[in-house]
């Protein structure tokens, strides 16, 4: 099942070893953006958490922002959880 986003949120914080996801409708496809302080290590790793949320959740399309302070992978999927509930609370 395909959700929709259709407002602007967000989930998470910018405490140390958290991370901060704001989401917002796109019609188009999914750009991601992602700011991290452990960018040079764990890019890759951040993107396939991110990606691999979306995909379960059935996200097809939006803008996605991370900006991380070195969040594990369970808590990066909970947050992009969180803020795709939130951005989809109409179409639930």
């Amino acid at each position: 099942m395909e959700r929709k986003i259709v407002t602007e949120a967000r989930a998470g914080s910018y405490e140390s070893n958290d991370l901060l996801v704001s989401i917002k409708p796109n019609n188009e496809k999914i750009n991601l953006e992602i700011r991290s302080v452990v960018s040079d290590m764990f890019y890759d790793s951040i993107e396939k958490s991110v990606m691999e949320e979306l995909e379960e959740l059935g996200v097809k399309s939006c803008d996605i922002s991370i900006d991380d302070r070195g969040a594990l992978p369970f808590a990066i999927k909970a947050r992009v959880r969180t803020a795709v509930m939130r951005g989809s609370q109409n179409e639930l």
